[in-house]
């Protein structure tokens, strides 16, 4: 029996198999409010078979988005858009979930296919914030370091961000401490070098991160997960080693799994790019810290996510261009692992 498409439980809600739709960055609301495009995109892959569809990154303030057009749930105006994307999702038997994230020092940038570098405060971008005044590469801003009475505010900007997300009928929430954003440039030595209680050593480095989990856990009573990436990839940062240790501060205040990424925190950064490279990190992450995984990068065939899932390197698999590729993945890896897959009654007559 396949693995993969076996059901998987976290914190009482039971997912019909391991294979997540990660989430990805469409460029495309307004506002910060999902729009049509966000029905079509969450909803195909919902339709296609996948067990958890995560909504993109989504600001939990302003300021916090990567680019003017990304998703965000700041406001109560966006609460509407997300309920109707739920209610889809959740009608083809996937349950829907939303990474909250802040940009941090990566912030007010233009979209990929516009330039993808910084956007100046003269063509509506804003000023972006972050740990110390280290911008994250050459001609970037220098980010504003945030003061204590900001820093204590992040941690309830996700909280509000989180139950406006219940309220919408999201099941499942993650917060993003990855790939360079916002929580992730408090974790790395690279760009914290705070002399306050939120820098020094691992701990006040993590000390953000752990505060804003704590919030979110008080008012989130179903599935909680963390995105970080497990390593800098560039000497003298956050690694693997680190990784773990987060892991187990964040398994202790209730955290039900970590998604397991990396990279994101300077363009000096050396990955060795292959199949499944990520997957390392989370098997030794799951192992050491005694936390479920989700294992993401470069994962693309059926044999490849179920060898991941059935020896134990990850709890579950996600996957990103490889569903942009084609939304119906899960139900092809299905047939061809020998599981049944999850096909709506529309669209019965092609298998």
């Amino acid at each position: 029996m396949s693995q993969l498409f076996s059901p998987f439980t976290l914190r009482g809600l039971e997912l019909r198999n391991r294979v997540v739709v990660s989430p990805m960055c469409q460029y495309s609301a307004e506002d910060g409010a999902l729009g049509d495009w966000h029905l079509v995109h969450l909803g195909a892959r919902a339709v296609g078979g996948a067990g958890l569809v995560m909504i993109e990154a989504t600001a939990v303030e302003p300021r916090g988005r990567i680019s003017p057009e990304d998703s965000g749930i700041w406001a109560e105006k966006h609460v509407a858009p997300i309920a109707r994307v739920a209610r889809f999702v959740r009608e083809q038997g996937a349950a829907l979930g939303v990474q909250l994230a802040h940009a941090g020092r990566k912030a007010s940038t233009r979209r990929p296919w516009e330039g993808h570098g910084p956007l100046p405060v003269s063509q509506g971008g804003w000023e972006p914030v972050g740990p110390s005044p280290i911008p994250f590469d050459e001609g970037w801003p220098v980010p504003r370091p945030l003061e204590a009475s900001e820093l204590r505010e992040v941690p309830r900007l996700f909280a509000l961000a989180a139950r406006r997300a219940l309220d919408a009928g999201v099941e499942v929430v993650e917060i993003h401490s990855a790939h360079g954003y916002l929580l992730h440039s408090f974790l790395s030595p690279l760009s914290n070098q705070r002399k306050d209680a939120y820098g020094g050593d691992l701990r006040g480095r993590a000390r953000l991160l752990l505060e804003t989990a704590e919030s979110v856990r008080r008012v989130v009573p179903g599935p909680l997960l963390v995105r970080i990436s497990a390593t800098d990839w560039v000497p003298g940062g956050f690694d693997v080693g680190d990784a773990v240790e987060v892991a187990r501060w964040l398994r202790e205040l209730g955290v039900d799994a970590i998604d397991v990424s990396s990279g994101g925190a300077s363009p000096r950064q050396k990955i060795a790019l292959g199949p499944g490279y990520q997957v390392p990190f989370s098997e030794r992450i799951r192992r050491e810290a005694s936390v479920p995984t989700v294992a993401v990068g470069l994962i693309s065939t059926p044999e490849q996510a179920e060898e991941t899932v059935r020896e134990g390197r990850a709890d579950l698999v996600a996957l990103a261009r490889e569903l942009l590729r084609d939304p119906y993945w899960p139900q092809r890896a299905a047939k061809a692992l020998g599981a049944k897959p999850s096909v709506p009654p529309q669209y019965a007559r092609a298998h």
